[in-house]
């Protein structure tokens, strides 16, 4: 049976990284990062560029699905509405594939010590507090695993993943 981790939380989480290190440790795993499927400068959000990502996403996590190489597959996006997660299991291959939904949260200020850093490194920019802050609560109601990253090291989120 293949496993499919869908790992959401708002931005400065730590989603990334622990896909990273999961990816590392799961036998005959595949990563993506929804981010990469709507990389562009500049950057649009509109219901054009939306559906497009969503494509995208779908059409990569679909081809890593029905890839024989495969056991695991690993994606991180924000995912921060219950209709995201749904629509992307709906255009998925599922047949014998086990889905592990996780969203990741945190208390506001662990979220604004991380950002502040990514921000200091030139890795962000200073807007990205404020919206991430204002998508935390909202996977409070997903029908998801929630896993508290606050004070955990990546090893440690793992290991509650398990």
């Amino acid at each position: 049976m293949k496993h499919l981790y869908l790992i959401g939380g708002p931005m400065g989480v730590g989603k990334t990284a622990v896909c990273r290190a999961l990816q590392q440790r799961l036998p005959n795993c595949a990563f993506l990062d929804g981010d990469w499927c709507w990389d562009m400068k500049p950057f649009y959000v509109t219901d054009e560029t939306k559906a497009m990502a969503m494509d995208n996403i779908c059409h990569v996590l679909g081809n890593f699905l029905q890839c024989s190489v495969f056991d695991n597959v690993v994606c991180c996006w924000v995912m921060h509405q219950q209709a995201i997660v749904d629509e992307i299991l709906s255009r998925l291959p599922l047949r014998a594939v086990q889905v592990h939904r996780i969203s990741l949260i945190s208390s506001s200020e662990a979220l604004t010590q991380r950002l502040q850093k990514d921000i200091e490194a030139g890795l962000r920019q200073p807007d990205v507090i404020g919206r991430s802050l204002s998508y935390l609560p909202l996977f409070e109601s997903l029908n998801t695993q929630k896993v508290d990253t606050t004070g955990l090291t990546i090893e440690e989120v793992i290991e509650k993943l398990a």
